[in-house]
């Protein structure tokens, strides 16, 4: 399991609000994978980026596969309850954790977020080496922090299932030091140059 934490790389997820929104923020419901989700952290704060970016009536349109091959049987749980250590949550910017995150009445010491972003947060226990989607019809994926731990094999194949999955311009996000293998680059198109956001070409 990789180590991540709520708002990490906050620089890439930000694009989401930038590029992406714009785009996928217009369909009747948009479809979301996290893949690679670990204990829900990523795509809780792109649940939470949503959010801010969008009205309540839109925002009940999104639903965010989880995915993580979750070899301890526990993330399913953590993940539904959305409780998390106080120490966890020391990087949120203020106004989002007073708006989204309250104390946990069973855990002292935790919070819990909302119940309005944990109802967009699904998670599937999933093997991307398996080489089959979690779904298709996808706006958007991200996928960090998984990669790099495949052969130069098994990511080509993992870019081609995740073009496969994506909608008509949907968007892949990776990791800023994942860069696509020459092999699958004809199927993206970058976004930006600072930042590893793709389209579906």
């Amino acid at each position: 399991m990789a180590f991540t934490y709520f708002f990490r790389d906050y620089q890439t997820l930000d694009m989401i609000r930038q590029h992406v929104l714009p785009v996928i923020g217009t369909r009747r419901y948009i479809n979301i994978w996290s893949a690679g989700s670990a204990m829900g952290q990523e795509p809780y704060t792109v649940a939470i980026i949503l959010r801010e970016n969008m009205g309540a009536m839109i925002f009940r349109n999104v639903k965010i596969f989880a995915t993580d091959i979750d070899t301890s049987n526990l993330f399913g749980k953590i993940i539904s309850e959305g409780s998390y250590p106080n120490e966890e949550l020391q990087r949120i910017p203020a106004n989002i954790f007073a708006q989204y995150f309250s104390p946990d009445p069973e855990n002292p010491g935790r919070c819990v977020i909302s119940e309005e972003i944990r109802k967009r947060v699904e998670f599937h226990k999933h093997n991307l080496l398996s080489f089959t989607p979690i779904r298709t019809s996808l706006g958007l994926i991200i996928c960090k922090n998984v990669l790099l731990h495949f052969t130069e094999e098994e990511r080509i194949k993992v870019y081609k299932m995740f073009h496969e999955a994506l909608d008509d311009n949907g968007f892949l996000l990776t990791e800023q030091t994942q860069k696509l293998p020459p092999e699958v680059s004809h199927l993206y198109t970058p976004v930006v140059m600072n930042a590893q956001v793709f389209r579906k070409a």
